[in-house]
């Protein structure tokens, strides 16, 4: 069980380095992310991680950076937003469509990870981790099925599957059951405000006084796994 300072970023001390990967994951998490990835290379995908822990200092930064308008905020349907014609209250609703508050990130856990098959794309390309990368024509679909068939096996689901009115579905981002259902139920809003309340992220006033909705909203509102068991 994560302790409050590992489950909100503020500790490393459940991750582990994995080279293989050139990620740090869970300790528990990360042979079974590498048996994934071995699976892939056998259908012909070379699967890469992205994204994998991230401690609140990074979190923070993302955030404030967005809430200054230093990086694109995006809507619903992934058009930017003008941040100038929001009110502190859009600012923060659009920042959490497609980026955590800081303490309340997945990837705090060490249990989650974006991934993406580098064998579909030039060596130079950048992925930008959006919806047309992962249906369609996109580069990526063909990982977005294979992930769909088989990563269950491994103890990893996706936590945002559709639009529940919070974070926007992300078939990218894979979730290991075994540590983040437990951690999902230990992220409690008192452990939240706690974090937040020392940190410095802008608009943390207005996110205190909102927390129980917020939560409620971009953390609680996730997909369920199939099955929280270990990968056999």
């Amino acid at each position: 069980m994560l302790n409050s300072l590992e489950l909100t970023g503020r500790a490393n001390t459940h991750v582990t380095g994995v080279p293989e990967l050139a990620a740090p994951l869970h300790n528990e998490a990360a042979q079974a992310a590498l048996a994934l990835r071995e699976a892939a290379r056998v259908d012909g995908l070379e699967l890469e991680v992205v994204s994998s822990f991230r401690d609140f200092a990074r979190q923070e930064a993302i955030w404030n950076r967005k809430y200054q308008g230093e990086r694109p905020l995006l809507d619903r349907e992934e058009r930017e937003v003008d941040i100038a014609k929001l009110d502190e209250r859009g600012i923060v609703d659009t920042i959490l469509l497609w980026s955590a508050l800081p303490g309340a990130s997945r990837h705090h856990w060490g249990s989650d990870m974006d991934v993406v098959d580098r064998s579909a794309v030039a060596a130079d390309y950048r992925p930008r981790l959006t919806a047309s990368e992962f249906t369609g024509e996109g580069p990526f679909a063909r990982l977005n099925g294979w992930l769909s068939a088989n990563m269950r096996r491994f103890g990893f689901f996706r936590p945002y599957t559709k639009d529940r009115g919070g974070v926007q579905p992300e078939p990218w981002h894979l979730s290991y059951a075994p540590v983040a259902v437990p951690a999902l139920h230990a992220l409690t809003p008192e452990v939240l405000m706690e974090a937040i309340a020392t940190s410095s992220m802008y608009g943390r006033e207005h996110v205190l006084a909102r927390l129980p909705e917020l939560h409620s909203r971009f953390v609680r509102a996730v997909s369920s796994p199939r099955t929280g068991t270990r990968p056999s």
